[in-house]
């Protein structure tokens, strides 16, 4: 049996495809919302918000008013007229609006929100910047619907890595990934700490400093 996705062999019995996660059934994955009943652990389960964008502020002209000319009712009035100096005229400022008074304070983008920069270095020599959410294994495929901002080659010639292994992203500043139902798995290895096996398709956050194992393969987090 071949899977439906990507065409790779699969054994008997099995549900997903270790080369591109997909599952056999199915021509196309469908990720089912996750609930965490578990408050301690570390998976990220709420969607990112979407930031507000605020518009372009308003242009405020200001209009001068014509002043009629002056037209003296007496002679009295015709020698002031003369003899007064003329005086300059006063210089005309914007009106301000009120929304224009006070600062206006907008939502943070997802990519400011994305700003504390991470590094991947993987054992194969790649070194991959992170900028946003991306697919890592040695030949990722995004799914129908998914639109992942990088896709990481990783050359394993062993073939331990999955073709889509994991997915990987930023939130809140931290560093996460989800094992993408990889053959030989993804276990995170802290710097102070026990390792820890990452059920597929979950989220973990991932501290700097830490290790992460693909397969004969690993990444460093810095």
């Amino acid at each position: 049996m071949n899977c439906r996705v990507c065409g790779s062999e699969l054994p008997d019995g099995a549900m997903f495809c270790g080369e591109c996660g997909s599952s056999v059934t199915a021509t196309r994955v469908r990720r089912p919302a996750v609930v965490d009943p578990r408050p301690s652990d570390t998976t990220i389960i709420a969607p990112l918000p979407r930031p507000a964008v605020a518009g372009p502020k308003p242009t405020v002209r200001s209009i001068p008013i014509p002043q009629p000319p002056f037209e003296p009712e007496n002679a009295d009035d015709a020698q002031d007229a003369v003899s007064t100096p003329e005086q300059p005229e006063a210089e005309q400022l914007p009106v301000q609006t009120a929304a224009e008074e006070r600062p206006v304070q907008t939502a943070a983008s997802p990519r400011s929100a994305a700003t504390v920069a991470f590094t991947l270095t993987v054992s194969t020599g790649e070194r991959i910047a992170v900028v946003g959410t991306g697919l890592l294994g040695r030949r990722p495929i995004a799914q129908p619907g998914e639109t992942p901002e990088q896709l990481v080659s990783v050359a394993d010639t062993g073939r331990s890595v999955s073709k889509t292994h994991l997915e990987f992203g930023i939130d809140a500043g931290e560093f996460w990934i989800c094992d993408r139902y990889s053959a030989n798995g993804t276990v995170i290895v802290p710097v102070d700490g026990e390792p820890r096996v990452c059920e597929p398709g979950r989220r973990y956050r991932v501290p700097r400093g830490a290790r992460v194992e693909i397969g004969d393969q690993h990444i460093d987090v810095s």
